[in-house]
């Protein structure tokens, strides 16, 4: 049977989105491929036409989940008012609906502990996602009059991870809420982001 010059790659993407979802929910080092092929509707033979081990998957889907984390921000960043548009980042990134997203939000809360233990490669593509976030973020700070925008971005960014990694991972609900609550409150106040909506 012949397939379309773009079957190959739209395989590829299918399994590719699984991994990521597979990734998130249980970590790097506890992902099968043969279950996250079988969900993609393929074969595990099939792996290896697309990529040359679990390594390179893991390190492709990291991609893929940035590309996805990505595509939200820019949905937020049509906002031209960089109060607004940082606003509306935390908002969305400090919601309940995010928190409780942990297969299809940013991936930075989910799996920044898994990957510090990862090989050096995906550890690389990790870090590229991140700066890569901190770089869109930095756009408005930079609008809004901060010395080093890039800094702040970091800041901005590693408050915002640990309000949601922390908020996921308590288990009383009043606390979690409260975390992501007082986490939203400070950086708000901090950025003077209380009439931007």
């Amino acid at each position: 049977m012949r397939y379309s010059t773009g079957h190959k790659a739209e395989t590829r993407e299918r399994v590719l989105k699984e991994a990521a979802k597979e990734i998130r929910a249980k970590g790097p080092d506890n992902v099968a491929v043969a279950g996250i092929m079988a969900r993609a509707g393929l074969t595990h033979g099939g792996f290896y036409a697309h990529f040359s081990s679990k390594d390179a998957l893991v390190k492709e889907a990291i991609g893929s989940m940035f590309d996805d984390a990505r595509a939200r921000t820019e949905r937020i960043e049509v906002n031209g008012d960089p109060r607004g548009v940082l606003r509306a980042y935390v908002d969305f990134y400090l919601s309940a609906k995010h928190r409780d997203s942990r297969d299809r939000g940013c991936p930075l809360p989910t799996l920044s502990g898994d990957f510090a233990r990862s090989q050096p490669a995906t550890r690389d593509r990790f870090g590229t996602g991140v700066e890569g976030i901190a770089s869109r973020l930095a756009e408005p700070l930079a609008k809004l009059g901060f010395a080093d925008p890039r800094a702040e971005s970091h800041a901005l960014l590693a408050q915002l991870v640990g309000g949601v990694a922390l908020a996921r991972a308590v288990g009383d609900a009043a606390l979690s809420d409260a975390l992501l609550t007082d986490t939203h409150v400070s950086i708000v106040a901090r950025y003077g982001l209380e009439a931007a909506q």
